[in-house]
């Protein structure tokens, strides 16, 4: 079980928190200890970076050194990244920042199952005047390229798509998406918060990429835009010339360091042919201790993130089953946490032709690197446990017991 307050690997470094199971990494991650080091010491360099005094030029070198640490995680040079206050700061600098330059003319491209920080900002496009066309993905949870070239046309300024659900795990073709915009010579924007420090992001060629400190070891309330520099875009936020004049206001040099510590530790994971086995194996192993229970689906089909997986259990309404698994000290999410506590079903789930009866009957289960064979053990004994007792209230077929962990793919 995750451990508390020890502070090891990527564990909760909180003092009053007692052992619970975390399976909630695609809502945010446990602070690092790299990252809460360099937050420590970016709280000391107190220095304004834009100061010309030694104290100010402390603070800048920091900043620089950070710079170039986040631009390795992204594949980019250190100029092209541009601090913001987080990823959805990030998303709408890129997708406002690219139209309000045109005066709100143009046509947008994007999909039914991005991000609501994307669907918002496009919404907000369209009455000021843009043209938008969402995309629907397959049922499979995959957005067809061939379907995104199709709604491009002469007008088209900016495609936006996600590189994976935070909602269902579905890894999406942006490479492949990118290279038929590029070829139409338009510009195209990744949203890349869900896979940042998970997934391989550096080979991306998108004119911009969107991150998220907190969703890979870092503090909340920090992200960052990949933008290249062949792009300009008109800054949200204006005063003095930070950013290289693309984002204005005192750099919040503390959270940009855990930023930067944070895509230190998780850079050689991305790579890691032992790390990418071990999150399939957890995968697999919940997915066959969940398969004890009858009229249980997984939401998403290959290619899908490991550490991400959505199931729905028929009969039961989801957000009583995290409650009841919740009291057994075991974290997990009905989908996005931006829409915790709505009653609506997932849009992402809609688009994907699910009814609302199985979207409102859908867990999202996440781990990272803490996660253990024990937790996953657990949180599927607790997952059979209420949902049997759930279905036993309201009649729905036979009760499950938990597998064995020989069964399950244990080693």
């Amino acid at each position: 079980m995750t451990q508390s307050p020890a502070l090891h690997d990527n564990r909760c470094p909180a003092d009053d928190l007692t052992e619970f199971i975390y399976l909630d990494y695609a809502a945010t991650t446990p602070l690092c200890r790299e990252a809460a080091d360099a937050l420590g010491r970016g709280l000391l360099l107190f220095g304004n970076p834009s100061s010309r005094h030694s104290a100010g030029q402390a603070a800048h070198e920091a900043l620089d050194a950070a710079r170039a640490q986040v631009a390795a995680l992204l594949g980019c040079p250190p100029a092209e990244v541009v601090f913001t206050g987080g990823g959805s700061e990030a998303i709408s600098l890129a997708m406002r920042g690219t139209f309000a330059p045109l005066r709100w003319r143009g046509h947008l491209v994007t999909t039914a199952i991005e991000h609501s920080a994307v669907l918002e900002s496009a919404a907000a496009l369209r009455r000021r005047g843009v043209d938008v066309t969402v995309v629907a993905p397959e049922p499979s949870g995959h957005i067809d390229p061939a379907r995104v070239a199709a709604a491009i046309r002469n007008d088209t300024v900016l495609v936006s798509v996600m590189h994976a659900n935070n909602e269902t795990g579905a890894i999406q073709p942006v490479q492949h998406i990118t290279e038929l915009v590029h070829a139409a010579g338009r510009l195209m924007h990744v949203d890349a918060v869900q896979t940042a420090g998970k997934l391989p992001i550096d080979t991306m060629t998108a004119d911009m990429v969107s991150i998220s400190a907190h969703k890979f070891g870092g503090p909340k309330g920090v992200g960052a835009l990949r933008l290249s520099a062949r792009h300009h875009i008109e800054p949200l936020v204006c005063g003095g010339g930070q950013e290289d004049g693309r984002r204005a206001g005192t750099e919040n040099l503390p959270g940009v360091l855990g930023m930067a510590a944070a895509a230190v530790v998780a850079a050689p994971r991305l790579h890691d042919p032992a790390y990418r086995q071990q999150r399939w194996h957890l995968r697999t192993r919940l997915l066959q201790h969940l398969s004890a229970l009858d009229d249980t689906h997984v939401n998403a089909t290959d290619p899908v993130m490991a550490e991400t997986i959505s199931v729905s259990f028929a009969g039961v309404r989801a957000d009583t089953v995290a409650d009841i698994l919740d009291t057994h000290g075991v974290c997990v999410s009905t989908g996005s946490a931006c829409h915790a506590g709505q009653d609506s079903p997932s849009h992402v789930l809609t688009a994907m032709g699910i009814s609302d009866e199985r979207s409102r009957a859908t867990l999202r289960y996440s781990f990272g690197p803490a996660t253990t064979d024990a937790d996953i053990d657990a949180a599927a004994r607790a997952t059979i446990a209420a949902v049997n007792q759930l279905r036993r209230v309201s009649g729905h077929r036979r009760p499950a017991t938990v597998r064995p962990a020989e069964a399950a793919g244990a080693h």
